[in-house]
């Protein structure tokens, strides 16, 4: 799962610059003869906001109220209710309909535990980045506040001499990480997309291989990804959501029918299996570059980090679903369970065939979404690698966003099998995204301010551990079983 605002070029470090707003990829707003449109906060799931330029206010934001992390103050900032809702509309996606997977591979009664824990420490993830940001807000009095990259390269360049040298490189690592979480995504996409078509075509008859099936829809997907103005895939993202909520009712429907009983079902997985329930667990939790740009938009931000506040209760809500869809889809299905519980429902009702449809087509059009963000972090440094003379800058762009839907294509292609592929984004990317960077965040920022304590620094290193632990044996258990996988193929 869920899109951080990383390459708003602000100079945060003055007081007294105004800071340069980015809209849209970079072509599209360094040329002087182009005019950038919308203004877009997201996160790896779904876009929180579209706002068009001409409503941009010129004012200065009231007291109180948020404010992006891209120097633009909020006209309309969010109420609870509406941040909530931008909340969870950004980290429930795909990796719901793969919880299934994720609790046969952990069993009925452990995946459960290992679910509820992992919601409360990348919470508590979460609100370490709000306070290491709201640190750094104070102390340096900024305008406006840093988004996830920007996070860790300040904590970095403000924190102990010895580490001062790593806030480009940290800041680096957190963009690497955002790429591959992303590019991962829109490889899943490619898979899940397939399979769940493939499997209505087949019933009708029109049988075909599952790599021509992505081929088919790489047109489509091609087509979407060279829109270079996120005001025209609103309307994309609208449609998927309404989509996307009707395939989780449908779902629901069919896994809480005829459920057998729990002791026909594992209640302790193989340990070997454990490393692949953490890679699908913690890739649907990875949602933590919504909370600073949700937080900034609010009327009141304080209310987002309350004991009962927005963060608190949203993730309570996504970690309830999860459980939900995980827990009968597993009930349901035992260890027939598929990468994808649409898989799993009966082929010859139309309800069934209507949701290997509609989902998908809700993936599809939430693709170019989740390219966005890995586009406009490599975008500047290869437009910077071809030099300021570049001829056709559009036709350059248009260009490698091409290559890097082939790129993506090719990997889905490569590793075609959607419930391992799922885990080995999650174990690689999500892990360092919301374990990892959060609790080595604090520690700097708590040094660098005077606020570390014995409690704290034990607790981090707890967290970075598990991150650590859950990232190299998700990733080595999830590549040996794709090993494993090619060659009962073949």
């Amino acid at each position: 799962m869920e899109l951080q605002n990383n390459q708003t070029k602000i100079n945060l470090d003055s007081d007294k610059q105004q800071p340069q707003q980015w809209y849209g990829s970079k072509t599209s707003c360094d040329s002087e003869k182009s005019n950038c449109d919308s203004f877009r906060a997201y996160q790896s799931k779904d876009p929180i906001i579209n706002i068009p330029l001409e409503k941009v206010p010129k004012k200065q934001k009231v007291p109180e109220s948020g404010g992006h992390g891209h120097g633009i103050p909020v006209e309309h900032p969010t109420s609870y209710v509406e941040t909530l809702m931008h909340l969870l509309k950004g980290n429930i996606g795909s990796g719901i309909f793969a919880m299934g997977d994720g609790i046969r591979n952990a069993g009925i009664v452990l995946g459960p535990i290992v679910v509820l824990i992992l919601g409360i420490i990348c919470t508590h993830c979460q609100h370490l980045l709000l306070k290491a940001a709201r640190n750094l807000n104070e102390y340096k009095k900024l305008e406006v506040s840093p988004d996830f990259a920007r996070t860790v390269e300040l904590c970095f360049e403000n924190g102990p001499p010895r580490i001062q040298g790593l806030a480009k490189i940290m800041k680096r690592l957190v963009n690497l990480f955002l790429c591959i979480t992303q590019l991962g995504f829109c490889c899943v996409y490619f898979v899940f997309i397939s399979e769940n078509i493939k499997q209505v075509l087949d019933y009708y008859g029109y049988v075909l291989d599952v790599h021509l099936h992505m081929a088919i829809i790489l047109l489509p997907i091609l087509l979407t990804a060279l829109i270079r103005n996120l005001k025209y895939l609103a309307p994309f993202s609208t449609l998927a959501n309404m989509l996307m909520c009707a395939g989780i009712m449908i779902v629901l429907y069919y896994a809480s029918q005829d459920i057998p009983s729990v002791s026909d079902r594992r209640y302790v997985a193989d340990w070997q299996q454990l490393p692949l329930f953490f890679g699908t667990a913690i890739y649907a939790f990875e949602g933590i570059g919504l909370v600073l740009p949700l937080q900034n938009e609010m009327k009141s931000p304080r209310k987002f980090t309350r004991p009962a506040g927005v963060l608190n209760l949203g993730m309570v809500i996504v970690t309830i679903m999860y459980l939900v869809v995980g827990c009968l889809s597993y009930l349901k299905y035992g260890d027939s369970i598929k990468g994808s519980v649409t898989l799993n429902l009966p082929p010859y009702e139309v309800l069934a065939q209507s949701v290997k449809i509609i989902i998908p087509c809700g993936i599809l059009l939430t693709y170019a979404l989740q390219f966005y963000i890995a586009v406009d972090i490599l975008w500047p440094n290869i437009l910077a690698y071809l030099g300021p003379n570049v001829k056709y800058p559009v036709f350059a762009e248009l260009t490698f966003r091409s290559l890097l839907v082939l790129l993506t294509f090719v990997l889905a292609e490569a590793i075609p099998f959607l419930g391992l592929f799922i885990s080995l984004v999650g174990a690689v990317s999500s892990a360092a995204l919301a374990l990892i960077f959060p609790p080595i965040l604090d520690i700097v920022s708590s040094t660098s301010f005077g606020q570390l304590t014995t409690f704290s620094t034990v607790k981090n290193g707890a967290i970075v551990l598990i991150g650590v632990i859950g990232m190299v044996t998700g990733s080595y258990e999830s590549i040996s079983a794709i090993v494993k996988a090619f060659g009962s193929k073949s």
